[in-house]
């Protein structure tokens, strides 16, 4: 009886902190070091126990990158809702490149320690050391809390997101894409992804690689970007058939439309990040996967006024 009051007592004080913690970063306000600290250590307890592959179950909306668009963020969960109320599914990218990663991926971690099962959070290839010393993170975090223990802290928390999710059984969501040593879905559940993301091999595949959305090419070829592949449609077809699959998500590239669906509906590119980079002008998309029926939706950048009020368009996909 004494060690279930204790028990009660330390949940109800996480869920206090937690609370406090989201007010505050909603209000676009940094944590102290100490409270970073205290989510950072918190919050990889939790990730550590999920899977490689995630089980998600609909109704849930699934958003691609983020790069530390704050006010873009806060307007996806105006036109999309805010969890609890909505199950959210974000494929990694929450840093670098945008002016306020260190408050958006604090509150995402923030909102998956309040609501664990109401938001999955997968790894992007922006989520390891490498590219976050290059790509605005680690300065970031360096003129906020000028240290790097903070970063550090971070750091830790990246290497336990998850690779993939698997929704319905039906849609399997990754940040990059498929990988020529991957044949199946229970060949991810088995890699060791608690590491920094390496160079090459299926771990590097899964948050680094692209459709050929033109559909030029079959098989696989070596990507641009220095790491992953790029594959054809017949790797598309051969993957979702073998492992029983409707498609497969990603994120990844920027989508002027805010998504787009290639290789005969068999893989569907969504990007939640509008005006990329506050320049690009492009839109925002996320997917609403409920019922057996998959809906992309669009929003345009928050206002710089933050009053205007935003259009949103849907197109439904019965398949």
């Amino acid at each position: 009886m004494e060690t279930m009051e204790i028990d009660s007592f330390s949940s109800l004080s996480i869920s206090c902190d937690v609370d406090v913690w989201i007010d505050q970063l909603k209000k676009r306000e940094p944590l102290s070091i100490s409270q970073l600290k205290s989510l950072c250590v918190k919050i990889s307890e939790v990730l550590t126990k999920e899977n490689n592959v995630v089980e998600v179950s609909s109704p849930v909306t699934v958003c691609g990158d983020l790069h530390g668009q704050f006010y873009d963020l806060m307007e996806l969960f105006k036109v999309a809702g805010e969890p609890p109320h909505v199950n959210y599914l974000f494929m990694g990218d929450y840093v670098d490149r945008g002016y306020f990663s260190v408050v958006v991926v604090s509150l995402l971690l923030a909102l998956k320690l309040k609501h664990p099962q109401r938001v999955t959070l997968l790894r992007g290839n922006h989520e390891c050391r490498q590219s976050t010393q290059v790509y605005g993170f680690y300065d970031e975090c360096l003129s906020i809390y000028h240290t790097s223990e903070a970063w550090a802290q971070f750091m830790s928390v990246f290497d336990c997101l998850p690779l993939t999710a698997l929704v319905d059984n039906k849609i399997l969501c990754m940040h990059g894409g498929l990988s020529p040593s991957l044949d199946s879905v229970d060949h991810i559940r088995v890699l060791d992804r608690f590491q920094e993301l390496p160079h090459d091999g299926a771990m590097c595949d899964l948050l680094w690689s692209d459709p050929d959305e033109c559909g030029r090419r079959l098989g696989w070829s070596l990507s641009a970007r220095g790491a992953g592949y790029m594959w054809g449609s017949d790797v598309s077809h051969d993957f979702t058939y073998s492992n029983d699959l409707e498609c497969v998500s990603r994120a990844h590239q920027m989508q002027d439309a805010g998504y787009t669906w290639c290789h005969d509906d068999k893989i569907v590119t969504v990007f939640s990040a509008p005006n990329y980079c506050y320049r690009c002008g492009n839109l925002a998309g996320y997917m609403v996967v409920d019922n057996g029926c998959k809906t992309c939706y669009t929003f345009e950048a928050a206002p710089r006024d933050k009053t205007t009020m935003l259009s949103k368009n849907v197109i439904s996909y019965f398949f």
